[in-house]
């Protein structure tokens, strides 16, 4: 079936909350075995034992990592090829984000912190995930030799309003865009596939105290929809650009947004 996920996948910041639904909904639609990388190590066990419960017959490895030390990065690959044979799929969900600061108030660390997480880590998975992928066969004409889903940003394509001044987490993601169109251009005649998911607000632990307080209701409001997505439906806007579904998709950033972008 085109819709159906196969092969081994590598999935990021697996911990989240977004990247426990991208794991059950690989495993629910016939990924075999599975890397999952995060840089808080209990995390990864709930959502491994998660998967067990739901998905016993899928393979699972674990493997705690900071995805901007580039040294375990390519370890986390190679474990990932002594255990299953290849990397078909990878998501680079890993992110972080910001305070609502201006440039004038922002702090160097504060910056770097981002830039570091949002995009080199990225990168660095992203680099670690082609060069892999170039040592493959394509598994058939639609399949390749790989496919890459990059956690982008509506904000990848757009700006907040000026009241949620979040200038880091803008400049990650527009670049995250540049690096997956530039490779997508270069790697599409290897095989690889490389795209991007443009959420725009989702519910995320990472911006719940703002949705409890009120200081995003303006932002969401300003989406046709008029709420937050659900983890559940950014996970299955990367389920397809990760399936045969999208073999003819390169370059793209997938609004998932509600809207919000218009």
């Amino acid at each position: 079936m085109l819709g159906q996920v196969e092969g081994t996948a590598l999935i990021t910041g697996a911990g989240s909350g977004l990247g426990e639904q991208i794991v059950l909904q690989l495993a629910a639609n016939g990924v075999s075995a599975l890397t999952l990388l995060d840089i808080d190590p209990a995390s990864l066990d709930h959502v491994h034992q998660v998967v067990q419960a739901s998905h016993p017959g899928v393979q699972v490895l674990v493997v705690p990592t900071d995805v901007t030390d580039e040294a375990a990065v390519a370890a986390a690959f190679e474990k990932t090829v002594a255990a299953f044979q290849s990397v078909d799929i990878v998501i680079n969900a890993a992110g972080v984000g910001q305070p609502f600061q201006s440039t004038h108030d922002l702090s160097k660390e504060d910056w770097e912190k981002v830039i570091r997480v949002n995009l080199t880590g990225v990168w660095l998975c992203q680099r670690a995930a082609i060069r892999q992928m170039l040592l493959q066969e394509p598994r058939s004409a639609r399949q390749g030799r790989g496919v890459i889903v990059n956690l982008a940003s509506a904000l990848g394509l757009t700006t907040p309003s000026i009241e949620l001044p979040t200038t880091a987490y803008v400049s990650s993601k527009h670049a995250v865009m540049g690096l997956t169109k530039s490779d997508a251009k270069i790697y599409a005649a290897e095989g690889i596939r490389i795209n991007a998911v443009c959420p725009g607000w989702f519910r995320t632990p990472l911006i719940q105290s703002e949705l409890d307080s009120g200081a995003l209701s303006e932002e969401i409001l300003s989406a046709p929809v008029k709420r937050v997505a659900e983890t559940e439906e950014i996970a299955s806007a990367i389920l397809f650009l990760a399936s045969p579904m999208s073999s003819f998709v390169y370059g793209v950033g997938l609004m998932v947004d509600g809207g919000y972008s218009l």
